[in-house]
Order: C-alpha cells, then sequence, then structure tokens
C-alpha cells in the first residue's frame, strides 16, 4: 500500500472535518432557517465535489501542491453561494421540518 502524501493527507483530513450542522434547540424561525440554509450548503457541497475531483488544472495557471485542497475548499464555497441564493429549494423543507418537529416537541 503506498504512503499518501502531504497534499493527499491535508485533503483526507479536509473531507473528515466537514460536519453537516447540528440541530439542537432552535428558538427562532430565523435560527430555523439558518440551520436550514446551512444543512443545504453542505449537501450542494458535498454533491458537487465529485463534479471537480477528476479535473486537471490547465498550466501555467494551475496545478501545483496546494491545487486539491484549494479545490475542496472552492467547491465547499460554491455550495454556500448556491444555498444563499435560493438554493435548490431544500432549505425550505429542512426548515419546515425543523419548525413541525419543535411544535410537536411542545
Amino acid at each position: 500500500m503506498e504512503a499518501l502524501s502531504i497534499i493527499d493527507q491535508s485533503q483526507f483530513a479536509l473531507q473528515a472535518a466537514k460536519v453537516p450542522p447540528q440541530l439542537g434547540k432552535v428558538d427562532s424561525i430565523a435560527e430555523a432557517a439558518k440551520v436550514a440554509q446551512d444543512f443545504e450548503a453542505f449537501f450542494l457541497g458535498q454533491m458537487l465535489q465529485p463534479m471537480f475531483q477528476n479535473l486537471e488544472a490547465a498550466p501555467p495557471f494551475g496545478g501545483g501542491p496546494g491545487d486539491k485542497i484549494w479545490r475542496a475548499m472552492m467547491v465547499d464555497e460554491m455550495g454556500k453561494a448556491m444555498a444563499k441564493s435560493g438554493g435548490i429549494g431544500l432549505a425550505d423543507s429542512v426548515q419546515a421540518e425543523i419548525l413541525r418537529m419543535q411544535e410537536n416537541s411542545q
């Protein structure tokens, strides 16, 4: 088995550190909306990762040891931007479910 390079180890650590938003006590509708949007951003980032995984940077503008790490962070930010600008409608469904769960627990 081949040892992982420092870049591969860094990329693996970055992926392992990603944790979806946790649902705790939500005290307001705005807080529920924020958690739902964060969840949609996480989901979109995870769905976009495979699309960019095997792309090679064109010289002389790309490549290098930090390219894979930078690309993973860029894709996460794309997911956040997509969710912030309306996303795919997942946040609305998640927010409605959060509020429904809060109502049922009281």
